[in-house]
């Protein structure tokens, strides 16, 4: 996006704006989108790029139009491959190899603690967790330090994405490869994460990635495939990528259409929601077919829909006086709502503070040192694991479950006596909070939702404590680590808590399994603050469609209680982050601003016809990422006409003496022959010298006020990297030649290179033949999405952030354009500090 002209191509400007003593206001910070280290406010970055989601239609893809049947049919197709990729190698993978590291951890360990026990070498066993959790989560943090992007759960950075910010490196095949290793280890290694968020950005990273045929670390990698190279092509693949995440890590296939359409994408049509459907459906019920045939050797059985499944909920045979939930049970699902919504609230308060003191204390420091923290926490977390089963947990009686107890405890493999720990207890009992413990948290979540009076209220009441503390402590080391999962047991726990006192202390006949839902969707909706897709995530789920009323109430008073403290826990990191997110409205006040009051005026722009010497002087002195094409009204003002066509240098520099060497003499270049190709004129036959450009020679620094704001007639957009691949191929023409016999690129050609297009420091200047005029107009945006300069900021808004733009150009009523508004424009930090100087000028 642009930058503003104070902050410039001269980075000395900042220098000299403010001395040492000096300070700036919080407004003036915000518009710079600057920030102090002793500042509780973090305020976006200007560093972060907009997506190119609306089209650039220009002549080269005109001419393509014909070809978009054929897209439409590999659209499918690369759909399907892609669904199969990430049902069969995120999801079984990752499955499978967790199960296995796990169990083997838990049995060993299982094994040692059994006949310690007797003989008194706890210290060993406890050694023996200390060993596998340790070098688990070593390889997890390395891992992470290969691809410092692959760290967390990846769902912030894919709903920045989503919203029209490109996040360097969130979608690298090489990330995909330490997230998928990464959370693997990290689940296995004992920390309190899960890996359906790693799962969700996986699938993201996949949706990206396949379409293009090409891989940027595996540079082997590409196949000549002309489709989709864009911005907008590659945001709906993403789209339909990390709902289909969604929908194989629980089974949810509507679930993961809303996630994508509800916390992701700005931009939303009807096309992209049966793609982004048939894309979670076929998700679902390939990663079925797989782990069924897997673990069951029941090929075609679908037995298993997703990596997280909460079973079945249904009352004992025979037992009339049973009812899933009934009126009364609302009153007490408002109040577990409010108090999830309040715990989640502490739980973002402790994390972002948390988060703060490692992007203060710990990410300046040595990489290493985060592999340190997260070795720390897997060590307290192993012995806090250990010690509370040991010393904390309480002897249950075997024979109190009830029929339906063992319907879904486990996979259909397991059955509640496989699931138990009966550490340091007789055969016809067993340790409650060992059970909690040492088992996989899936394991764990079965157990509350599914058995009846096993969990005494003081277990869970210490269970929740350690298990809120620990996974706020885990969620934000250098690990893989997502964050549903741990949400849902703690409030499980909360909800078991619950039901046992309804029970015990007023006799309330009540089903348990509901009130441990009911926790878990209260304790996540107050963490995440999701409500239309976490219902239906969590109603698909649980395959029981009576629970939408209660799981919609709790999920809406969780975030509205929450929302009254602080944000959700995946928007506070986006905010850690400086991204400069758009939210879905403005408020209200903000309509007392127009778009000439949040533009940016300062404007770089070209002409129709320009010189390589103009072009490669504002390419190489701005940082912008695109510049109105335009016309000067004023006849004076035209260095030269040719024609009808106005070509000008377009930039003034300094003054500079020079010596011999330095100085340049432009020739005119013609063709030797008729089949020499015309594009070789615009390169030079000797290198010559070209003229030293330095960040403070701006192109308008040294323009009077009047030049500053000539009236410009505004003809449409040209994107950096358009004019830097027309420099490349050698796209111009000389001045005794018409522009129509200036080279033609195609609209492969034009995207040849995407993602990663050429930059102007890696073009050969010795080789450019300055005098030499480039044709912009069949390459610009003749049509782009344009402003006046009293739209109310509501519309502004709207219109930016519904259609995805990068620039929206501001254009009066005789169509000359008068300011630029980016993104950085948009956001709510800038448009505050916009609006506290109106009511100041006011």
């Amino acid at each position: 996006g642009w930058i503003m002209a104070c902050c410039g191509s001269c980075l000395c400007c900042q220098c000299c704006c403010c001395t040492e003593g000096e300070t700036r206001t919080p407004e003036e910070l915000t518009i710079l989108g600057e920030t102090r280290e002793d500042e509780d406010e973090i305020l976006p970055r200007k560093d972060y790029e907009s997506l190119d989601y609306d089209r650039c239609i220009n002549e080269p893809y005109v001419e393509v139009l014909e070809g978009l049947d054929k897209k439409v049919k590999y659209q499918i197709i690369l759909l399907l491959l892609y669904v199969l990729f990430i049902s069969t190698a995120i999801g079984v993978f990752v499955d499978f190899f967790v199960r296995l590291f796990t169990q083997l951890k838990f049995r060993l360990v299982g094994q040692s603690v059994e006949e310690c026990s007797e003989n008194g070498c706890l210290a060993l066993s406890l050694v023996e967790l200390l060993a596998f959790n340790m070098a688990f989560v070593f390889i997890a943090s390395i891992l992470v330090l290969i691809e410092p992007v692959a760290a967390g759960s990846g769902i912030p950075e894919i709903k920045s994405y989503l919203n029209g910010v490109k996040i360097p490196g969130i979608v690298r095949l090489r990330t995909f490869l330490c997230k998928a290793v990464g959370v693997l280890f990290a689940v296995a290694g004992g920390l309190f994460v899960g890996k359906e968020g790693p799962m969700i950005h996986s699938g993201a990273i996949v949706g990206a990635g396949l379409p293009q045929f090409q891989s940027i670390t595996f540079k082997k990698i590409r196949f000549q495939f002309p489709y989709f190279r864009s911005d907008r092509d590659k945001r709906d693949f993403v789209s339909a990528g990390a709902a289909a995440g969604v929908a194989a890590a629980f089974g949810a296939p509507i679930g993961g259409t809303l996630f994508s359409l509800e916390e992701g994408s700005s931009f939303w049509n009807q096309a992209l929601t049966w793609k982004v459907l048939f894309c979670s459906m076929s998700a679902t019920f390939t990663l079925n077919f797989f782990r069924s045939g897997i673990n069951y050797n029941k090929w075609g059985s679908f037995q298993l829909p997703g990596l997280l499944n909460f079973g079945e909920f249904k009352c004992p045979d025979g037992d009339k006086n049973c009812h899933l939930w009934t009126a009364v049970d609302l009153a007490f699902f408002v109040l577990m709502g409010v108090v999830g919504g309040l715990l989640g609230a502490m739980f973002n308060c402790i994390n972002k503070r948390l988060a703060k003191y490692r992007m203060r204390n710990v990410h300046p420091k040595a990489k290493f040192i985060r592999v340190l923290e997260s070795l720390l926490v897997c060590m307290v977390t192993s012995v806090v694991v250990f010690m509370a089963s040991m010393t904390l947990g309480e002897c249950r009686d075997l024979a109190s479950p009830t029929a339906n107890n063992t319907t879904a405890i486990v996979s259909a493999n397991e059955d509640v006596n496989s699931s138990i720990r009966q550490f340091f207890c007789s055969n016809k009992t067993y340790n409650d909070m060992a059970t909690l413990f040492f088992n996989p948290q899936e394991i764990a979540i079965h157990q509350l939702f599914h058995q009846d009076a096993t969990f005494s209220p003081v277990t869970l009441s210490l269970f929740f404590v350690l298990y809120f503390l620990l996974s706020c402590w885990t969620y934000g080391v250098s690990v893989p680590s997502g964050l549903f999962v741990p949400s849902l047991l703690c409030g499980a726990s909360l909800g078991r808590l619950v039901a046992n006192v309804l029970k015990m202390n007023l006799g309330m006949h009540i089903y348990s399994g509901t009130f441990a839902l009911i926790g878990a969707a209260a304790f996540l909706g107050g963490v995440v603050r999701m409500t239309i897709s976490l219902t239906v995530i969590l109603i698909e789920s649980t395959n029981e469609i009576t629970y939408g009323l209660p799981i919609m109430i709790t999920l809406m008073v969780a975030k509205w209680t929450g929302d009254f403290f602080n944000k959700g826990i995946y928007d506070i990191h986006i905010h850690l982050r400086g991204v400069p997110l758009l939210e879905w409205e403005t408020e209200v006040e903000m309509d007392k601003l127009t778009a000439s009051d949040i533009m940016e005026p300062n404007l770089t722009y070209v002409y129709p016809h320009t010189r390589i010497q103009s072009l490669v002087s504002i390419l190489r002195t701005t940082v912008y990422h695109a510049f109105p094409v335009v016309t000067e009204n004023r006849e004076y003002e035209k260095e030269f006409m040719k024609g009808n066509i106005l070509v000008s240098n377009n930039i003034k520099f300094k003054v500079q003496t020079s010596t011999p060497d330095q100085q340049i003499t432009f020739l005119h270049c013609q063709p030797l022959n008729r089949t020499q190709s015309f594009s070789s004129c615009c390169f030079w036959d000797r290198h010559v010298p070209y003229p030293n450009l330095y960040p403070d020679q701006s192109p308008s620094e040294e323009w009077s006020m009047e030049e500053r704001f000539r009236p410009l007639t505004f003809h449409g957009l040209i994107l950096r990297s358009q004019l830097v691949n027309l420099l490349i191929r050698g796209v111009c023409y000389a001045e005794n030649q018409s522009s129509a016999s200036q080279p033609r690129l195609s609209y492969a050609e034009m995207t040849e290179d995407y993602p990663r297009f050429p930059d102007i420091h890696d073009l050969d200047l010795a080789l450019l033949n300055p005098r030499m005029i480039v044709d912009v107009t069949p390459y610009m945006n003749s049509s782009p999405y344009t402003v006046s300069p009293n739209t109310h900021v509501s519309q502004v808004f709207n219109l930016f952030r519904t259609m995805g733009l990068r620039h929206l150009p501001v254009v009066n009523a005789v169509g000359e354009i008068v300011g630029i508004i980016t993104r950085h424009n948009l956001t709510h930090e800038f448009l505050m500090a916009k609006l506290r100087q109106h009511y100041i000028t006011i």
